[in-house]
Parts: C-alpha cells; structure tokens; sequence
C-alpha cells in the first residue's frame, strides 16, 4: 500500500471550488480544476509516495514489473498499461457532445490512422490508440448530462411543441419513421448542414424555447439546456443534436454507464468516473475541435430508450458495485454511517485504486501495515499486496471509490 499524489487537469470547464475543497486547499482554486488523474495515463501518471518521502512515477514503476504490480492475467491482458484511469470530474460549463468507439473500432481506425502516417497528436487523429473507451460516472453531487437518444416518440412530440415553422420538415420526417433509422436521418441531415443554415435556424429555436420555458410544460428542462448550450456554443449544430438525447439528472452515489458509440455530454456536477485507459474520443459537437462527421456516423449507436441509472448493488456490508460489460475496469462504492465502525475486507488478483471523498479511514494490511486516507488521498494497492481491511476513522461518515480492473467478457 502506498500513498498516491495525482495531477489536476485545469481544463476552462471545470470548478474553481469543488476539486480544491476536496483535497483540502484553498477555494477558490486560482483557476479551473476540471479532473483529478488517478492512475497511470502517459499524459499525467500519478505518482507513488513512499514512507521516506520518495517518490516515483507509478507509470515508471508498471514498466519496472509489470506482473508484480499489475497481476500476471491483467499484464497479460494488457501488457504493462493500467487498463483503468479513476478521475475526480467537476464540470461547471458543459464539456463536447461526443462518442466513444468500440474496441473492433478503436483497433481499425488506429490501424487505418497509422497506415496514413497521421501524427498521433494530430487535430484530426480520430484513434491516437488501439483501445476501446468506455466510461462510468458516479455521482458525488447532483450531476447534469446528456447520454443517449431518447423514444423517438417522445423527441417528435418535443420538437412538435416548439412550433418552428422552419423544422416542420425536420418533425415531419421522426415522426414518419420514429426509430433508429429515423434518428440516423435527422441526425445526420442536423450534423451536416451548412453554417449559413444553421444560423438562420438556431436563433428561431432558442426563441421559440424562450417561450416554452415561460410555460414551463413537459420539456421545460430540455428547452432550459438548449438555451444554455445555444448561449455557451452560438452557431455549433450540437446545439440542435442535444434535442435527440436523454437529459439526465442523477443523485449523489447514481451513475451510468456509457458503452461504445453512445453520444453524451456531461453538462454540470462533481462525479467520480472510471473508463478505460484510452483517448479515444469523436466529438458531434459543442466544441471548436475537429468533428469527422463520416467516422462519427460510423460509431454512433442510434438505438434509443431511457438511460439506465445505476444505484450499485451491495454485494457485502458497506460495499457496492457499479458493475457493467467493460473489461477494464469496475468501480466500487465502501460507505459508512456516523457511529458505524464495522470494517470491509477488499481483495483483487489485480491493482486496485481507492480515493476517500468523504471522512477519513485506515487500510490495515493482513501483513500488519497501516495506511491513513483523509479526504481527497489515494491509495495504490499492487496485486501483490495482501487484502486489506478498510476502516472508518473517528466513527464515521466516510466513503471510499475503489477502481479495479475487470473480470467480464467482451467491452461494448
């Protein structure tokens, strides 16, 4: 077991408040603190702090041996990468509509983009690596998102009600076909239409959801988003595209899950997410970076239907899982009330990562060593280290996320 010092990404989305007060410092934060980095991504590796105040780059010490830290299934799998990346994610504006591919997917376009002899930070590089990217979010506060294309049905009544002479082609064509086909072709007709279009049609729709809001009906909190991303990404088609999707609000300690080729945008909210240690990403829009519309088509999945909303399923006292398909990774949820002291033993083949994010708590090793995690600290826990205990400190609350690498088949 040893203490973990991550990096902060200070992206212009994120919270000058949120990660700041989680890991004790000053708020608010000089500037925006987007995501907190646990783990061993190549663009900002934790590092490992020994007991003497040594330190050394947890991605350093994966190459160094990677079946002792890592397992020999999950290093045999995967090599000597982490398969998993735990992120502290805060959003205060909205982050890009996007897309993530499969790994048949990821595995062909990275191959494709090597053959062309396109540099892996190139603006237009679609698959800067061979991996799948799926993605969990489990929130700590009430947390905002897109994720998904919502009944057809319902999305045709919602563009019926706004009343916009200009998209009653638009309805006309959902609500003669309102499945997944249909949604290709409206998407598509929105994604590709040129700026001097869009122009003209999005400020009618801002205006007409003005006047929706006022009546506050079924859909005021749809109309309410699109204002909100219409004034962050004037003239941006993703604008429009956002009417396709689920507008999904989840609770404190609710997540979802985003498989391969879902379109979603986090809009706002601290969460804890968990994907796969990939860069994969095609945007559909509200960004000013590139979108490769034919590739993005490729990888967009058009079925539809509500957003499954996880609670995690308590599979021992005071410990939750947020399974799902990916083989990367699972996320775990180890809470305690005031006053409960009774402690949760964890043990992987596997690494394992831990953040506390609420209280305090004590890793106690089978080996007898102690390990301390207040507030905002992390934990590496190697595949050679023996199970650990996890114990609330001072009574309680506390709460702990636990990463690990999965154990199921196939990602989506």
């Amino acid at each position: 077991m040893q203490l973990l010092r991550n990096a902060v990404r200070p992206y212009a989305w994120g919270s000058r408040v949120a990660i700041a007060q989680l890991l004790g410092k000053p708020v608010p934060a000089p500037h925006p603190e987007a995501e907190l980095w646990i783990g061993a991504h190549p663009g900002a590796p934790s590092t490992l702090v020994g007991v003497d105040g040594t330190a050394q780059s947890l991605l350093d010490v994966l190459g160094a041996d990677p079946a002792g830290q890592l397992g020999t299934g999950c290093a045999d799998r995967w090599g000597n990468r982490l398969p998993f990346l735990l992120k502290v994610l805060a959003a205060e504006e909205p982050l890009s509509l996007q897309a993530h591919p499969s790994a048949e997917q990821a595995a062909q376009g990275y191959a494709r983009e090597e053959a062309a002899g396109i540099p892996r930070d190139a603006k237009n590089r679609n698959y800067p690596d061979p991996t799948a990217k799926p993605e969990l979010i489990c929130a700590l506060t009430e947390f905002h998102a897109l994720a998904g294309f919502a009944d057809p049905h319902r999305t045709a009544r919602l563009l019926h009600s706004l009343d916009v002479p200009e998209l009653r082609a638009h309805v006309e064509l959902l609500a003669a076909q309102p499945d997944s086909d249909g949604l290709r072709a409206l998407f598509t007709t929105w994604i590709t239409l040129p700026q001097s279009s869009l122009d003209h049609l999005l400020p009618r729709v801002l205006d007409a959801c003005v006047v929706q809001v006022r009546d506050h009906g079924e859909f005021d909190l749809e109309y309410r988003t699109i204002l909100e991303l219409g004034e962050a990404y004037p003239g941006d088609a993703g604008v429009l595209a956002a009417l396709l999707l689920n507008r999904v609000v989840l609770q404190p300690d609710e997540a979802i899950f985003i498989p391969a080729g879902n379109p979603h945008a986090y809009l706002r909210g601290t969460g804890v997410e968990i994907l796969a240690n990939s860069d994969n990403v095609l945007r559909c829009g509200l960004t000013p970076k590139h979108v490769d519309v034919p590739e993005l088509l490729r990888v967009l999945d058009f079925s539809f239907g509500t957003m499954p909303v996880r609670t995690g399923d308590e599979i021992a006292p005071h410990l939750f899982v947020y399974p799902t398909p990916a083989p990367e990774f699972e996320l775990s949820r180890l809470c305690w009330a005031a006053g409960s002291t009774e402690p949760v033993r964890i043990d992987h083949e596997g690494p394992q990562v831990l953040i506390c994010t609420r209280g305090s708590v004590l890793l106690c090793g089978a080996n007898g060593t102690r390990l301390s995690l207040g507030k905002g600290a992390s934990a590496w826990l190697s595949a050679a280290d023996p199970a650990v205990s996890v114990v609330p400190a001072d009574g309680g609350p506390a709460q702990v996320f636990r990463a690990t690498s999965g154990a199921r088949g196939p990602a989506a």
